[in-house]
């Protein structure tokens, strides 16, 4: 199986009623959930771990993730409300505005010992829940329990309007990169973390530390990977009528972990011998899931139907 572990919440899109006048429509979102909904949709076994609602808003979440065939069973049910964001688009980017005091999500807590991680092949985690201490310091507290036996996904997904102390979350970030050993990050996240650092320079230092694979995606410029046997691999976008980006980079990560999966090149030492032309064809297939994405609003991954896998 593998987990994804973090954020779940109701994101509030932007869209337009009869009358044409703008307005705000509910969606199941939280970068993490979609990234579980986002695997489970194309065949793999997939569960949730996090602080999920008991209201109605939770309820919600609950239904989605059972609709999409995610379990539920490792996440933690509470009374506290659920986290919503409010979404606009700015050229072409998505921008969120939080409440997130005193949800479920900020409230979990890692259950040591309820998670059989010898039967997890990969843990993804980021976003949101690592910007405050206690969800940072229990993602950290499940990451080293699972690294003995499962391969670590990470994507800060970085969300600058949360982020009180800058410094203080870039070292976090590098310090959750530097246990991952699969790291994808859009060029927005780069700039706010890196700023005009190359990022071929970045991409070769996180291998340098043991991270056997970089991702980083760029919106309709594709995506390029660096990997310390098969090199630099860059894949384009699908051309798509976009009708938001949101969801996009979790279907893409989603997708990468499905078909890396499917390909038996999940453990660290299988996903350290990946050559160059598999590689382009995982990417490859992530990129169209993602590019589906776009063609719909909200976080929205495709199913296993909807897409070719024909590899």
């Amino acid at each position: 199986m593998l987990i994804a572990c973090g954020d779940a919440l109701i994101d509030f899109v932007p869209t337009q009623n009869a009358a044409g006048r703008e307005a705000l429509m509910p969606a199941v979102g939280g970068s993490c959930l979609n990234v579980a909904v986002g695997i489970a949709r194309l065949g793999a076994p997939t569960g949730f771990v996090g602080g999920i609602s008991t209201d109605l808003f939770g309820q919600m979440v609950a239904d989605h993730a059972a609709a999409s065939n995610v379990r539920l069973d490792l996440a933690t049910r509470s009374d506290h409300q659920t986290t919503l964001a409010f979404v606009r688009i700015v050229a072409g980017e998505s921008h969120y505005a939080f409440y997130d005091a005193g949800t479920a999500a900020r409230n979990w807590t890692y259950r040591r010992g309820t998670i059989p991680f010898e039967d997890i092949e990969a843990v993804h985690v980021g976003s949101t829940t690592l910007v405050n201490d206690q969800g940072a310091a229990e993602t950290k507290a499940l990451i080293a329990d699972a690294r003995a036996s499962s391969t670590i996904s990470f994507d800060p997904n970085c969300r600058p309007n949360l982020v009180k102390n800058k410094p203080a979350y870039v070292a976090r970030m590098m310090e959750f990169a530097a246990g991952a050993d699969l790291i994808k990050m859009s060029d927005v996240d780069f700039a706010y973390l890196f700023g005009e650092e190359p990022y071929h320079e970045r991409a070769n230092a996180l291998l340098g530390q043991g991270t056997r694979l970089v991702v980083l995606t760029r919106g309709d410029n594709g995506a390029i990977a660096w990997h310390a046997g098969a090199g630099q691999i860059e894949v384009a976008a699908p051309e798509v009528e976009v009708a938001d980006t949101i969801g996009a980079g979790d279907s893409f990560q989603a997708a990468l972990l499905f078909a890396l999966h499917k390909q038996g090149r999940m453990t660290r030492e299988r996903l350290k011998d990946i050559g160059a032309d598999e590689l382009r064809r995982v990417l490859s297939f992530a990129a169209n899931c993602a590019g589906l994405t776009c063609t719909r609003p909200g976080a929205d991954p495709p199913w296993s139907h909807e897409i070719s896998w024909s590899w």
